[in-house]
């Protein structure tokens, strides 16, 4: 199941130091079939404790982890929708993620010059979402031509399409984001069609500096625009130190607890963690297990699945030959010890086509 988010930022704001901290959550591509062979882009390890403790339950000669892929985009300037600096590179890169990771800088630093002069982190979003805004527009506006004649005419999925694009644009005009459009069901298939910038799930990665005037601390106006904004938009987001645990990355356990505290850092938590599984969540996935001898795997889904589509991820074939999943909670059979002991409790369950897969299941298919 190939899913990216790309990051994005302005300039030195601490977009490419926290990838190369990403990618010390690598794995190796061979697993994962959907990787590509690019410097740009990580295959990063979704962190699972679950994941370990099923495999030391299984006594498992392999474990494979959920993963997700992080795309490191070229830098965004005024005027990208135009074509400014790397802007056409840039909107044809992140056209081709799955959701959108936005860097915001939220420290003062003279010696790390920001783009626009000063540290406003509200302004910044305000810059890269306008960009996206605009590159939107000028989609809407072509399609919005090509679909008018055969709405004139009559023609239903045109008359749909023209009055979604429409809304869309109206939005748009108004400087939102389509993402505050809401399709209806009849919609939704010329909804997935727009492939617009600004429908995919975004978050925002907020990068401090360890010794640094950091507005998460010091909480001025300037913060205080910014958590208005966060809420107002519902958004998700996480703080990271970028530069600490790009610096970190080659260090685990007390060692590295040591090298947080002579970084000044000992206050800052791993954020490079809460930033993947946050990631992981504003794709809309949920991971179920498979575990025994051989290989204890997680296995990344969307929500909302059924047993016969959650077991495409493990083979194409498994949603035309499901005949039954037998399925338990991670957690229920640790307690119980072993696959036998939860059947005879009664844990282990036979579930149909229709079951939903839940977060956190065990699974075994039957086809």
């Amino acid at each position: 199941m190939s899913l990216s988010i790309g990051i994005v930022g302005l300039p030195n704001v601490g977009k490419s130091t926290l990838f190369n901290a990403l990618t010390k959550k690598s794995v190796l591509a061979a697993n994962y079939p959907f990787a590509t062979i690019d410097p740009s882009v990580g295959v990063v390890i979704v962190p699972d404790e679950r994941l370990h403790k099923l495999a030391e339950f299984s006594k498992t000669q392999k474990t494979v982890p959920a993963a997700v892929e992080f795309v490191d985009i070229a830098g965004l300037v005024k005027g990208a929708s135009e074509g400014e600096g790397l802007g056409n590179q840039f909107l044809t890169n992140i056209r081709e993620t799955d959701a959108i990771a936005q860097v915001v800088r939220i420290f003062d630093d003279e010696n790390i010059i920001h783009v626009d002069g000063k540290i406003n982190p509200v302004s910044d979003i305000e810059v890269i979402n306008l960009e996206l805004i605009l590159a939107d527009m000028q989609t809407v506006t072509k399609r919005l031509g090509n679909v008018a004649k055969d709405a004139k005419k009559g023609d239903k999925a045109a008359v749909l399409e023209h009055g979604l694009l429409q809304r869309i644009d109206a939005a748009l005009q108004a400087g939102e984001l389509a993402s505050t459009v809401t399709p209806t069901e009849a919609e939704m298939p010329a909804w997935k069609q727009t492939h617009l910038l600004t429908i995919k799930p975004m978050m925002y990665v907020l990068n401090k500096k360890a010794g640094g005037k950091n507005l998460d601390e010091i909480k001025d106006a300037r913060w205080d625009a910014l958590m208005k904004f966060l809420e107002a938009s519902k958004a998700k987001w996480v703080i990271v130190d970028a530069r600490i645990e790009e610096e970190l990355k080659d260090f685990e356990g007390a060692e590295k607890a040591e090298m947080r505290e002579a970084l000044a850092a000992e206050n800052h938590d791993d954020g490079i963690n809460d930033l993947i599984r946050t990631g992981y969540d504003l794709l809309n996935l949920i991971t179920y297990f498979t575990t025994g001898e051989k290989e204890t795997r997680a296995w990344t889904i969307g929500k909302g699945w059924t047993a016969p589509m959650a077991g495409t991820a493990i083979h194409t074939d498994f949603k035309d030959k499901f005949v039954r999943a037998e399925v338990i909670e991670w957690d229920k059979l640790l307690e119980a010890g072993s696959f036998a002991a939860a059947k005879e409790k009664g844990l282990l369950r036979t579930e149909g086509k229709e079951y939903i897969v839940k977060d956190g299941d065990v699974m075994e298919f039957k086809i």
